[in-house]
C-alpha cells in the first residue's frame, strides 16, 4: 500500500520541480552568469581607459595625431572582427537580440558573448561615441540563450531565457533590477505572459545583486537631489518633452540617414569604422566631452556645472559624434548617448525657461534629469523603462510625474513623425519588420484567398430593418456585406451599426431598410493581398472582418477574412517554424 501511495507523490513532487523549482534555478543561474558579464565589461571598459585614456582632460593632453589615431586604430581593428567572424555586433545590439527573439527562435551565436565585449570595450576606451546599455543587453542575452541551448530548452522557455539575460545585463548595468525587467517585457518581450515575469525579476535582481556584490552598492550616474517646487512647472516639463521628441528624431534620422553616405565611400566595409573613429577624433579635438560614453558630462548636468551656450554646443556635437560611430559599422549602444543628448537639453530647456520666465524655483540641474529620460523615452518608444531608470538613479518619488509629463509627448512626437523606435527602424533598414514583438515577414508569402470565408451570408440594402435583427441574433458571426442590386459591393453593417436602433427598437420607422444603417464606404482588401497587408490593417484599424474583393474588380466581393482566421493561420505558420527551429541542429562556434 505504502509503495503505491508513493507513485502519486512521486509523479506530484516531479512536476513540482519541474514546473516551479527548475524555472526559478534557470533564472538565477542566468542571472548569476549574465551578471558576472556586465562586471567583467566594466572592468574591461576600466582596464582599456588605463591603456588609452580615461577622461577627456587627460585626453587634451596627448599629441594630435594620437588623438586622431587611437580611435582610427581601434575602429578599424573593430571593422575587421566585426566583418570577419561576427556581423550581428554591428549597431546597438538590441535590434540583434529583438530579431532573434522573433524570428531565430532565441538562438544567438555563443561568440558574440565574447566578441561583444571585446569589440565594445574597445571602441568605448578608445573614445568611439557609443553606449554601453545596448551591447549589456546583447551579451546578457547571448548569455541566456547559450545558457537555454546547453539544458535543451524548447522555444518558449528560451526566449524567455534571452529576455532574462537581457534584463539581469541591464539590471548589473545600473544596478536597477525594476528598469531591467521593465526593459525586457517593453522592448523585448511584448506578448509575455504575466506568469513569465517573475522569471525576468528573479535573473534581474540576481545580476543587480552581482553587480553590488563586486562592484559594490553604487549607481552609474550620481545625480543631484530632485524637487518639483511649483506645479506651473509641469507646463515648462511639457515644452521639454515636445523637444525631446524633436531630439529623438534628429538622433534617429542622423542615424540611419548617413549610411547612405558611407555606402559610396570606395573600398572594403571593415575600412568604414576606422574612417569614423577618425572623423571622431577629429570632432573630439575640438569637443572631447563628447568622447566615449560621457557620464562625467551627464554628472556635471545633473549638479548644474554646465553653462547653457555649452548644453547646445554637446548637444549637437554628441549627435552628431554618436551617428557617425554608429553609421560607420561599429559596435555600441545609443542609450547612453540618449541620456547624454536629455541632460544637455534638458539644461538648455531649464537654463532659457530660467531666464525668461519668473519662476525662481527653476534649477536647470532637474530639467537634466527629466531630459536624459524623456529623451530615452523618444529614441527607445519605452516610457515606462525611461521613468523607471531615471527612478531608480535618484530614488526620489517627486521625479516621476515631471518624467511622466516630459516622457509622453516625446514618444507622441516620434510615433507621430516617425513610427518606429530606434530599434525598429535598425530592422526595419535590414528588411525585417517587427510589431508588438512579431514578425511579420513570415506573412508574405501567404496570400488572402488562401484563408478567406466564402460568401454565404450576406444582406442587400433593401433588407428590412425587422430581418436584419433577425439575421444578427441567428447569426454565430453576427457581421454582414451589404451589396447592392447589381450583387456589387455597397457596404457592411455589424451590431455596432443597429446598436442604437435596437435601445428604442419600438420607436424605430416600419420602412427602415438596412442601407439606412449599413456603414459605407468600408475598408476592403484584395484576394491576392498577403496575409501581411491584413495584419497591417488589423492592427491598424480594429476591424473583426474585412470584405474580400477580387484584385479584378474592386466591387466584386468574393468573401470575408476574419480576424479569427487570421490569427489562427498566424499561429499555425508559428507552431511550424517553431518545429522546425526545435528540430534543427546548431553549432557552438559555426
Amino acid at each position: 500500500m505504502n509503495k503505491v501511495a508513493m507513485g502519486p507523490n512521486r509523479q506530484r513532487a516531479s512536476n513540482v520541480f519541474t514546473q516551479i523549482a527548475l524555472p526559478i534555478f534557470t533564472s538565477l543561474f542566468i542571472g548569476l552568469v549574465a551578471g558576472l558579464g556586465g562586471v567583467l565589461f566594466h572592468f574591461l571598459l576600466k582596464f582599456g581607459a588605463m591603456v588609452l585614456w580615461t577622461t577627456p582632460e587627460e585626453l587634451s593632453t596627448l599629441p594630435v595625431y594620437m588623438r586622431l589615431a587611437i580611435p582610427a586604430m581601434a575602429g578599424l581593428l573593430a571593422g575587421i572582427i566585426i566583418c570577419k567572424w561576427a556581423p550581428e555586433l554591428k549597431g546597438p545590439g538590441v535590434p540583434h537580440v529583438m530579431k532573434a527573439l522573433a524570428i531565430g527562435g532565441g538562438r544567438i551565436r555563443h561568440r558574440v558573448t565574447v566578441l561583444k565585449a571585446l569589440v565594445t570595450s574597445l571602441l568605448i576606451s578608445s573614445g568611439a561615441s557609443v553606449g554601453r546599455e545596448g551591447p549589456i543587453v546583447q551579451i546578457g542575452s547571448s548569455i541566456g540563450s547559450s545558457i537555454s541551448q546547453f539544458l535543451g530548452l524548447n522555444l518558449e522557455k528560451r526566449r524567455l531565457a534571452v529576455a532574462c539575460g537581457a534584463a539581469a545585463g541591464m539590471a548589473a548595468t545600473f544596478q536597477a533590477p525594476i528598469a531591467g525587467t521593465m526593459f525586457a517585457v517593453e522592448i523585448l518581450l511584448f506578448d509575455l505572459e504575466v506568469s513569465s515575469m517573475s522569471n525576468i525579476v528573479i535573473s534581474a535582481v540576481t545580476g543587480t545583486v552581482v553587480a553590488r556584490q563586486i562592484l559594490g552598492p553604487r549607481a552609474t550616474i550620481h545625480p543631484a537631489h530632485f524637487a518639483l517646487i511649483s506645479h506651473w512647472e509641469l507646463l515648462i516639463y511639457l515644452v521639454l518633452g515636445l523637444c525631446a521628441g524633436i531630439a529623438s528624431l534628429m538622433l534617429i534620422w542622423s542615424l540611419f540617414g548617413l549610411p547612405k553616405l558611407w555606402q559610396r565611400v570606395p573600398g572594403p566595409e571593415w575600412i568604414r569604422p576606422a574612417l569614423g573613429g577618425l572623423l571622431v577624433g577629429a570632432l573630439g579635438l575640438y569637443f572631447p566631452q563628447v568622447l566615449g560614453v560621457g557620464y562625467n558630462e551627464i554628472i556635471k548636468a545633473l549638479n548644474g556645472q554646465v553653462l547653457m551656450n555649452v548644453a547646445l554646443v554637446l548637444f549637437l556635437a554628441k549627435i552628431a559624434a554618436t551617428s557617425i560611430c554608429i553609421s560607420s559599422g561599429m559596435s555600441g549602444g545609443i542609450f547612453a548617448p540618449s541620456l547624454f543628448i536629455g541632460a544637455m537639453l534638458g539644461t538648455l530647456v531649464g537654463s532659457l525657461a530660467m531666464e525668461f520666465l519668473p519662476i525662481h524655483s527653476i534649477n536647470p540641474a532637474y530639467y537634466a534629469l527629466v531630459g536624459m529620460g524623456a529623451v530615452v523615452s523618444g529614441t527607445t518608444l519605452a516610457p515606462m523603462t525611461a521613468v523607471l531608470t531615471i527612478f531608480e538613479l535618484t530614488y526620489t518619488y517627486q521625479v516621476i510625474l515631471p518624467l511622466m509629463v516630459a516622457c509622453i509627448p516625446s514618444l507622441l512626437i516620434v510615433r507621430l513623425l516617425h513610427g518606429y523606435s530606434v530599434y525598429e527602424t535598425k530592422l526595419l533598414t535590414e528588411g525585417v519588420h517587427i510589431v508588438k514583438g512579431h514578425e511579420i515577414n513570415r506573412l508574405r508569402d501567404m496570400t488572402v484567398s488562401d484563408f478567406l470565408t466564402p460568401l454565404e451570408e450576406f444582406v442587400t440594402v433593401d433588407t428590412p430593418f425587422c430581418k436584419l435583427v433577425d439575421m444578427l441574433e441567428a447569426s454565430s458571426f453576427p457581421h454582414f456585406v451589404v451589396l447592392d442590386e447589381k450583387g456589387r459591393l455597397a457596404g457592411v453593417v455589424t451590431v455596432r451599426d443597429v446598436r442604437s436602433y435596437l435601445v428604442h427598437r419600438d420607436r424605430c420607422p416600419a420602412n427602415l431598410l438596412t442601407k439606412h444603417v449599413m456603414t459605407v464606404n468600408p475598408v476592403t482588401i484584395r484576394d491576392n493581398d498577403s496575409l501581411e497587408t491584413a495584419f497591417n490593417l488589423f492592427a491598424q484599424k480594429g476591424f473583426s472582418f474585412l470584405p474580400v474583393v477580387s484584385h479584378k474588380d474592386p466591387h466584386t466581393v468574393i468573401g470575408i477574412l476574419k480576424e479569427s482566421d487570421f490569427l489562427n493561420a498566424y499561429h499555425e505558420r508559428l507552431v511550424k517554424d517553431r518545429s522546425l527551429s526545435g528540430s534543427s541542429s546548431f553549432s557552438i562556434w559555426r
